[in-house]
Order: C-alpha cells, then structure tokens, then sequence
C-alpha cells in the first residue's frame, strides 16, 4: 500500500524545467495526496510554472515578501508542513527545494515518525540532504526526461557535467556497506546493501553516476563481484555481492585483543 505523501515545493528555488519527471518520481515512494508550491505569484521568475501547476494539480500559495532580504516563502511551508503534519493526513513528506533552511524542519519531521524525501539541485548543502530520509537530485531527473531509458541496464547515455565520476572513495564506502551486512564467506544481499548505503548517505543513488540500478553499477567495479541465486522456491534471482579475494584488506599481523571476533577492515582495497 503506498505511503500518503504531502509534496512541498519551494518555488523560489526550483526550477520549473522538469516538474513532470519530479512527479514521476515522487509516485515511486507513494501517492502525493497533497501537492502544494510557496511563492510570490506576482513576481515575473515564477511565470513559468502556472501551467505546469494546472498540468500536475499542484496548488499555489501566495506568499508575499514582506521585508527585503526575508524569504517569507520558507516561514510559509514550514508552517504549513507542521499544520499538516498534526492533521495526520499523511504518512510523509516530499521536500523540494535547493535551501539549507529547510534542514531543521526535516529533522523535525522524521523525529514525528515522516518519511521525509527530499529533490534538490546538486548544489543544496550537505545538512539539509543528510536530514532526509532519501534525497534526490533534479539533475537525475532531467537527464531521464532527456533520453529513453534503456531497457537492457547498461550506463545510461547522460550528459558527463550531471554524471558523477565513481572514486576510490565511493569505492571503498560501497565495500565497508558490504562488509557491514555480508555472511562468513563474504557474500551480502544486494537488496541489503543498497538499503544500508541510503541510510548511510541519503543522496547516494545509482543514476548518480549514470546508472538505472544499482547492480549493473556493481558490476562496473573491478573490486566486486556478483553471483545471482535462485530462492527457497526457485521462482526469482536473488543477487548477491561480496569483495573479490585479491581486493580483500589484509588482516593485521597482530590483531587488537580488545577487537571482538574477526571484524574486517575496509581501509585500503
């Protein structure tokens, strides 16, 4: 059953380009029941996005500036967010918006029990992001609405300014995740680390460095490897993954005593 979301939108700070794969993506994590967008309707920067709100059933809140250098606008959702959020109409909510001040009304949230989601532009601060429970960047979006996903999971065929280049250090982050929930013989659950990796870092998604999912990017690291197994019932491929034996850390000659059992350390592949 999808989770009922409140979607806020910080009109000020978001592009109106590519709200049609913003809504797409939102319809992922469950059903928008409330669609709302804050702004100063009379300003000409904000002309763009009247059609599209009648296209999308998104309400627009008229919000005045009162005072130069004030943005009203955030008061407005903030306010709006906690009024909903004590209604109990919903089960989440879908922050959108680029600004670093929406960083203690997610925490707030989340600590009510919401599901918070958060879509901003790559430049949104690293407090605001890691607030949420998952942050997706518009970039992402853009790039799917700009080309057809392939069918047979390969990269995808994004621009190269909107991929991320995957580093020693997202490969060593991804091999510490898999370690963190992998059996005796090293092998994880795909399922499991990908859902540890969104814990760890709201913003790590597999579009980010042009790929669809999560296992062709696996598959695209030299220093991983998969194997695909059949369920108790042999009805679906369940993926496994674990760190290949000559990329495995080298334990140490003198192991701490203080260490409990064989815990492995991901410090050089």
């Amino acid at each position: 059953m999808d989770i009922k979301l409140a979607v806020l939108i910080d009109g000020d700070n978001i592009p109106s380009a590519h709200v049609k794969e913003m809504m797409e993506e939102i319809a992922k994590y469950g059903n928008p029941t409330i669609k709302r967008i804050y702004g100063d309707w009379t300003k000409p920067h904000l002309s763009k996005w009247k059609n599209l709100l009648l296209e999308n059933a998104i309400t627009p809140i008229q919000q005045y500036g009162y005072t130069v250098g004030k943005n009203a606008t955030d008061s407005a959702m903030i306010i709006d967010a906690m009024d909903i959020l004590y209604s109990a109409k919903v089960d989440g909510f879908c922050l959108v918006s680029s600004d670093s001040d929406f960083t203690r009304l997610a925490t707030r949230l989340r600590e009510a029990g919401m599901k918070v989601y958060g879509i901003g532009e790559k430049k949104t601060p690293n407090p605001f992001i890691v607030a949420c429970d998952k942050f997706i960047y518009i970039e992402i979006l853009k790039n799917q609405g700009q080309q057809e996903v392939s069918t047979s999971s390969e990269k995808s065929k994004s621009s190269e300014s909107d991929i991320d280049k995957i580093t020693e250090k997202d490969i060593k982050f991804i091999a510490a995740t898999i370690d963190d929930v992998a059996d005796d013989d090293g092998w994880a659950f795909l399922g499991d680390v990908g859902s540890l990796l969104q814990k760890k870092q709201p913003n790590f998604d597999s579009r980010n460095y042009g790929f669809q999912k999560l296992t062709p990017l696996i598959k695209s690291i030299k220093e991983f490897e998969i194997d695909r197994r059949e369920d108790s019932k042999g009805h679906y491929k369940l993926i496994y993954v674990r760190i290949k034996e000559n990329h495995q850390p080298k334990p140490k000659s003198k192991p701490n005593k203080q260490s409990n059992g064989k815990k492995k350390l991901i410090a050089k592949l």
